[in-house]
Parts: structure tokens; C-alpha cells; sequence
């Protein structure tokens, strides 16, 4: 069921956006070659409970350990943050992370070249990244979530590279998933109609190689099924009658 939310809910939800965007950029500018992913986890988690009734919303979500998802190179997503999991120079890290702010949660993520990473990820970065600007463009008032996936897609696959089909954006607000699913693909005029107050996790999740993915034993991390590097790129998005408002990008 799509919950709308109202423009007092929408505001709650981007005072939470501004202490997550605080959060990934800490993330971006902080995360180096020699710290754990469990280093970065408890960074993140300290800057957000440092803000007034914030929370991470992900600590304990379904049973989740950790307060961020952190995963390396052809790790996609929902890696478990670890002491054991050292970050190297030449990795790329996304890092996964919500908010929780009076009851309203939020979603973003980055994906962190550390050291010398090489041309082709840097890529893969950069075309993630157009490709959820690409998303959020389309996310206007009388499209569909059709219109999300396939401005996504075809920035991806224009480049050469591949969305996974298995892991999908969401709609936030009170519950941290909520409907509608937001896939990375899709057709024009397809699929849900977006509405104003509808709130969106708006997420690419891009791999170099093929779209196929597995689960490890973890029964958490999904990584690529032929160990192709992936990148993960973000925002939490309301839809208004002005068109798509990002709530977890830092105000100017």
C-alpha cells in the first residue's frame, strides 16, 4: 500500500536527509586504505547518533548486525561491516546508510574509490552516478516508476555496463520499505504513477559485468555472479507538484 505523505512529513524526513547526507559525505571524505569496514560502520554510527533523536535505521533492521552496509568492489550491497574486512588501496567501498529522524526514515548511499582504483572503476562510478541523476530527473509528477528504471537503464547500458534486475528501490517513510518497488529498468509510462507526497528510495546498483547475482552464505552480502566490481549510488526522493526534491543531498 503507498502511503502519501503530507508537506509537515516531508519536512521531517529532510531535517533526517540532512544528517544522512552529512553522514555519506563523512563517509566519502573519511573512509582511506587501512580501516575496516567495521571501522567505517562505527564512524557513521557515532556521527549520526551525535544529532538529537537521530537514529541509524538500519540497526536491526530484519535483523541486521551493523549500522551501515558496507561492500567492496564485486560486493553490490548489504555487506556486513567487519574488524576482518580490511579496505585496500584500489578498492571501491559502497556504503549503505538510513536515518531514522521523529519516527520518519531515510536512505542514501556513496560508493568511495580509495587510492588508485584505475580508469574503469572510476568509470563505473561516474556512470552510476549520472545514472541516478538520470532517475531523479524522470521522478516528475504524472510519470511512472517505468520512467525512473528506464532513464536509469539507459545511461547504464549506453556506457556498456549492466543494472542487476534482483535488488530494486523502494518507497520510505514510517516503515523503511514501503511500496512502491523501484527497479533499475523498465519501460516509459510503466508501472505505478508517481504522485505528489509519494517518497522514493531512488538507488542504481551498476556492475561492470553481467546483471546476475548470488547471495553468499551470509545469507546478507550480494555480490556479482562473475566478480565484476559493482557501484551503488542513492538519494531518498518526494515527489512534489515542483517536481522531484531530493531529500538527502546537502542544502547548499
Amino acid at each position: 500500500m503507498i502511503q502519501l505523505k503530507s508537506a509537515r512529513e516531508i519536512e521531517i524526513m529532510a531535517r533526517g536527509g540532512q544528517i544522512l547526507a552529512a553522514a555519506v559525505r563523512l563517509a566519502e571524505t573519511d573512509t582511506r586504505a587501512g580501516m575496516s569496514t567495521l571501522d567505517v560502520d562505527r564512524m557513521i554510527e557515532e556521527f549520526i547518533r551525535s544529532h538529537e533523536g537521530a537514529l541509524p535505521s538500519f540497526k536491526g533492521l530484519y535483523g541486521f548486525p551493523a549500522s551501515v552496509c558496507a561492500s567492496i568492489n564485486e560486493e553490490i550491497v548489504h555487506g556486513i561491516p567487519s574488524a576482518k574486512r580490511v579496505i585496500r588501496d584500489g578498492d571501491i567501498v559502497s556504503i549503505d546508510v538510513g536515518v531514522l529522524l521523529e519516527g520518519y526514515h531515510t536512505d542514501a548511499a556513496t560508493t568511495v574509490a580509495v587510492g588508485n582504483v584505475g580508469a574503469e572503476s572510476l568509470r563505473l562510478l561516474d556512470v552510476t552516478r549520472k545514472a541516478l541523476a538520470a532517475g531523479i530527473a524522470a521522478a516528475q509528477p504524472d510519470n511512472h516508476v517505468g520512467d525512473i528504471g528506464a532513464a536509469v537503464q539507459e545511461v547504464v547500458e549506453r556506457a556498456g555496463f549492466n543494472v542487476t534486475r534482483d535488488l530494486v528501490g523502494h518507497g520510505i517513510g514510517t516503515t523503511f520499505h514501503e511500496d512502491p518497488q523501484v527497479p533499475n529498468y523498465g519501460k516509459p509510462k510503466r508501472g505505478v504513477k508517481l504522485t505528489a507526497g509519494l517518497t522514493i528510495a531512488i538507488e542504481p546498483m551498476v556492475m561492470i559485468g553481467s546483471h546476475k547475482t548470488r547471495q553468499l552464505p551470509d545469507q546478507w552480502t550480494v555480490v556479482t555472479v562473475d566478480k565484476s566490481r559493482a557501484a551503488h549510488f542513492e538519494h531518498t526522493v518526494a515527489i512534489t507538484a515542483q517536481g522531484p526534491r531530493v531529500l538527502t543531498q546537502l542544502a547548499a
